[in-house]
């Protein structure tokens, strides 16, 4: 028993350690009530879950008075985003290193650098170790302006994740450029710029989708856009439907949230869409496979291979293939199943009172092609069993030696 308590408390101490790698931005911020307004636009911008990802990273939190001064522009989400992630160091900073910088001076890389928005170096923070003590961040892109001062170390996992504080938001045109909000995109000239057109055509056409899709990217919109090629093969289909199936069908490619695709590949299981109206469900269903994201429904499955745009509130991505609601399309027949081979007849019983004769010796071309030892399936079962001992083995070893370890 004690050796079993001693296995338990190493296996729950291994438990512990594992999950104290990860990191939550989110609860991190929660216990600091001067940076609420920081965090709550981390998650609204879907930032939060961007940070939570990374292994190692660097947040330059700014107080709520630091915010406000950002917010009486009145910026679009998207500008928020862009300016929040360039506080997003890709490496980490805790408070010793900001005071040990090699040569006095880093130049870190951003999220907003990451997201390929930033042209040139304008995705960078400079970060410089000042007279007196104090650390100086700016943006690259505003002529070597150091803006903003390190304030305080406000939580340190090293190497894992700094949140530190800095004095005030970090000017930098480019990221406070205005962007468009969600109202004013074009979404069927970003689908038609980028191998979409005969999708943004019946789009076009289509006044009542057309409407649907715009007033969906005010509040979260995502897409998925089916390529000219596989869509003009599938036009056919799309022109026998009646003017009501057409609106929802193309309804149906568009999914009332924003999904990026970090949050498909984490969210699998069925999504509503556009078309989803009472019992017509006009659903589909999303699984990570891998690298890859793949579309079901129980007509077709189709494969994500592209990214248009993914600004929130709206995503639009590209797929192989045309995916296909079951409400509107037949799902594809069911191979029959192979017909069971016939039963052998029976061989006669020998007789309850008589007792067989013994079978004369043979040689070894009378006997039976494969003997109950060398059946395939005994020699699956006895390599899997010795896998099993060899793995349990292995695992019992492995405890023997830290316990060996604890008892030094």
């Amino acid at each position: 028993m004690p050796q079993l308590k001693t296995a338990f408390l190493l296996f729950s101490l291994l438990l512990l350690v594992s999950a104290a790698q990860a990191h939550n931005i989110t609860r991190i911020l929660a216990g600091h009530p001067s940076f609420s307004t920081f965090n709550h636009y981390l998650s609204v911008t879907h930032l939060a879950d961007e940070i939570n990802r990374k292994t190692t990273i660097t947040v330059c939190a700014i107080d709520n008075a630091g915010m406000s001064e950002l917010l009486s522009k009145h910026p679009s989400i998207t500008t928020v985003k862009n300016v929040l992630s360039l506080h997003i160091l890709l490496d980490y900073f805790g408070a010793k290193k900001l005071h040990q910088i090699t040569n006095g001076t880093a130049l870190a890389a951003t999220m907003f650098q990451a997201t390929g928005s930033a042209p040139g170096s304008s995705g960078f923070v400079n970060i410089t170790d000042l007279k007196g003590g104090k650390v100086g961040f700016g943006a690259k892109d505003n002529g070597g302006k150091l803006d903003a001062l390190f304030v305080k170390s406000v939580e340190e996992k090293p190497y894992n994740i700094s949140v530190i504080q800095i004095s005030k938001v970090l000017s930098s045109d480019v990221a406070e450029a205005p962007a468009p909000g969600p109202a004013e995109l074009n979404l069927t000239g970003i689908m038609s710029a980028h191998g979409c057109k005969q999708f943004a055509d019946a789009l076009l056409a289509n006044a009542d989708a057309s409407k649907t899709y715009q007033d969906a990217a005010i509040g979260g919109l995502t897409v998925f856009c089916p390529l000219d090629d596989p869509f003009k093969a599938f036009l056919p289909k799309f022109k026998n439907l009646s003017a009501a199936d057409k609106t929802s069908f193309l309804e149906f490619l568009g999914v009332p949230v924003y999904q990026s695709l970090s949050m498909l590949k984490s969210n699998n299981g069925l999504l509503n869409t556009l078309a989803t109206d009472g019992g017509k469900k006009f659903d589909l269903t999303v699984q990570d496979e891998g690298e890859e994201v793949t579309l079901k429904t129980k007509v077709n499955s189709v494969k994500i291979t592209g990214t248009l745009i993914d600004e929130q509130p709206v995503a639009m991505y590209t797929t192989d293939k045309v995916l296909m609601p079951k409400e509107l399309f037949k799902a594809a027949p069911t191979p029959a199943p192979a017909p069971a081979p016939e039963k052998a007849a029976d061989a006669p019983k020998p007789h309850k009172h008589k007792k067989a004769a013994p079978s004369p010796k043979s040689d070894s071309s009378d006997a039976p092609a494969d003997s109950p030892d060398d059946d395939p399936a005994d020699q699956t079962a006895d390599d899997n069993a010795g896998v099993k001992v060899g793995t349990a083995r292995f695992f019992a070893v492995g405890l023997s030696f830290c316990l060996g370890f604890l008892l030094l």
